[in-house]
């Protein structure tokens, strides 16, 4: 590792920063940045404030199922803000949450037994398993691209899926995608 460092140091190649918010798994080439510390976390901190990192500096951000545990007054707008700040030009965020608008639909189906209800209804507010686990915000697209918006990114669009990691963003509610996946672009 030091001698990849030093190699890079020494012929002046850029190595790409690419941060994955919310994180635990590890892969190459991703650093890990959460609000707890884990065996796999490089960094510890609230994503709504990226101060450790200058201006322009990522290439690109992972978040996935991060954003809904924000309030959506103040540090929603802030987390993006700073999202936004730190990515390169032409750097992207790679951003999924659960489809507030697929939860609700599904939830009023009466052919739904109580249990299913009862996963929407962790989908919607979260597990509650820990202090950080506590949903403030639904999202839809309709949602989160107002917000991006606001944040400065020049256009998002949804995707149906990454691939990049084991998580959430994959979560399916029998056939159907329960997260809302998104990429922005600075």
């Amino acid at each position: 590792m030091l001698g990849k460092l030093i190699r890079e140091i020494v012929t002046g190649r850029d190595v790409p920063l690419r941060l994955h918010i919310g994180g635990r798994e590890r892969r190459e080439g991703w650093k890990i940045f959460n609000i707890q510390p884990g065996a796999n976390v490089d960094y510890v901190g609230n994503c709504t404030d990226l101060g450790r990192f200058a201006d322009g500096s990522v290439h690109e951000i992972y978040a996935s199922h991060v954003l809904e545990h924000l309030g959506y007054q103040r540090d929603l707008p802030r987390a993006l803000a700073e999202f936004h700040r730190v990515l390169k030009p032409g750097g992207v965020a790679m951003i999924s949450v659960p489809d507030f608008e697929f939860i609700c639909r599904r939830f009023v189906d009466p052919g739904l037994t109580r249990d299913q209800r009862v996963l929407l209804m962790r989908f919607a507010f979260g597990g509650q398993l820990d202090e950080h686990d506590f949903h403030f915000v639904g999202l839809t697209w309709e949602f989160l691209s107002v917000f991006l918006g606001g944040a400065g990114f020049a256009r998002a669009e949804r995707v149906e899926r990454f691939d990049l990691f084991t998580d959430s963003s994959a979560m399916r509610f029998g056939d159907e995608l329960a997260s809302l996946n998104v990429i922005a672009y600075k």
